[in-house]
């Protein structure tokens, strides 16, 4: 069979008709069956709409506050400092001896640099710069492995070597 032959058994005026009158009874098929399923229209009364609000978040200034210089009282216990040569650049500490507090990492080496980032007990970084002597204590530049934007100076009393390089 050649190419018109096809085309002109396809268009058949009987298989034409034949699809017309499928259509339409599926059509009415369908028809009848959302009929049938519809919701009954029971009417209860007027429905209440509920609305919950959702204050959005405000913009809340942060107010750059002193902090206050650090002053040892007699509760307080600084542990020693560590051995010299017990870490260097490169070496892996944790964070040790805070009781819970945290220890505050620095700009600059020195109780008078500003807190950058508190840093938790056991928390883990990597020693990249020091050591540097300022206000009775030896300070390091630690950066966290996870995050090089988490980072500042702490003092070596409250570092514990994970690993040395």
């Amino acid at each position: 069979m050649n190419s018109r032959a096809i085309v002109k058994a396809i268009f058949n005026p009987w298989v034409m008709a034949g699809a017309v009158v499928l259509a339409i009874l599926l059509m009415c098929a369908t028809l009848s069956l959302v009929w049938v399923t519809r919701p009954d229209d029971a009417v209860s009364g007027p429905s209440t709409a509920v609305l919950s609000i959702i204050e959005a978040p405000t913009y809340t200034p942060v107010v750059d506050t002193p902090i206050p210089p650090a002053t040892q009282s007699s509760s307080e216990v600084v542990p020693p400092a560590p051995l010299p040569g017990t870490f260097g650049v490169g070496a892996y500490v944790q964070i040790s001896g805070t009781e819970g507090d945290g220890l505050r990492l620095r700009s600059a080496p020195g109780l008078q640099g500003q807190v950058e980032f508190l840093a938790l007990e056991s928390e883990v970084f990597q020693i990249w710069d020091g050591p540097r002597d300022a206000d009775g204590y030896t300070w390091w530049f630690v950066v966290a492995p996870y995050d090089e934007t988490v980072q500042g100076w702490a003092v070596s009393n409250y570092l514990k070597v994970v690993q040395n390089p």
